[in-house]
């Protein structure tokens, strides 16, 4: 292609890009960090938690991320034996206390890491589910990084990943973020008001990385902006984990 075909070409795909719908947040100093204004919808978002003690936080923004995105079409989440052992199993009085409908999720838990990922791609390349979910406890290289974005995109649906601490970064994603809990927002009473998080956007392809404390308030089901925070995290803030012996 020459440098004339490229000047041609290029307002047009610039245009294209600017169709992908997007999910904002709601919040404009975290959307701002974000290409066209959000969270694109046929892309893979990855999640890592901090340190494996906010795992369960970790979780928790990955469910009310679910909870706030768009449509409200079914919701594959994909798991394997071994990453049951890190996640526990879905409590599904967690998952309304996000506001996320249990009857919409499908789970399926794969034998193994391996039929995991398949899962996930077929999952995707089917475009049965409005929303995937890949709750994964190994490393992966870029192949199979890009495998993954290649489906998303081709799907046109997004693609979440929760990945354990430590666990070695998938290049291939649009956006990373790195987890850690926060003391949630309580009432006089003890009650609980907002379930918060450090939110370290790490990874964002032409977009910026920032850092906030994030709130998800149980009442309207929606995020907002706290002020940053110096005390430990609190445990699984959502109830939204039951372990699994």
């Amino acid at each position: 292609m020459s440098i004339e075909d490229l000047r041609r070409r290029l307002p047009s795909f610039l245009a294209d890009r600017s169709k992908i719908p997007v999910f904002s947040m709601g919040l404009p100093a975290l959307d701002n960090h974000l290409p066209h204004q959000g969270l694109s919808l046929h892309a893979v978002h990855e999640i890592h938690a901090a340190t494996p003690e906010d795992l369960p936080a970790a979780l928790g923004f990955l469910g009310a991320l679910m909870a706030s995105f768009p449509d409200n079409g079914p919701i594959f989440i994909i798991t394997s034996a071994q990453s049951l052992i890190s996640t526990g199993r879905l409590h599904g009085h967690g998952l309304n206390a996000l506001g996320l409908d249990p009857g919409r999720i499908t789970l399926i838990e794969a034998r193994d890491e391996t039929e995991a990922f398949w899962a996930i791609e077929e999952t995707l390349r089917s475009g049965t589910a409005q929303i995937t979910v890949g709750l994964i406890a190994q490393s992966f290289g870029l192949k199979k990084s890009q495998r993954l974005s290649l489906a998303a995109r081709e799907s046109q649906r997004p693609l979440l990943l929760l990945r354990p601490a430590r666990s070695a970064p998938a290049s291939a994603v649009e956006t990373r973020w790195r987890i850690a809990a926060a003391p949630a927002q309580r009432c006089a009473a003890g009650g609980l008001i907002a379930s918060r998080w450090r939110v370290m956007l790490e990874r964002c392809r032409n977009g910026w990385p920032s850092e906030f404390v994030l709130e998800w308030y149980h009442a309207s089901h929606r995020f907002g902006l706290a002020a940053a925070l110096a005390d430990p995290a609190l445990p699984d803030s959502a109830g939204l984990v039951r372990n699994s012996a």
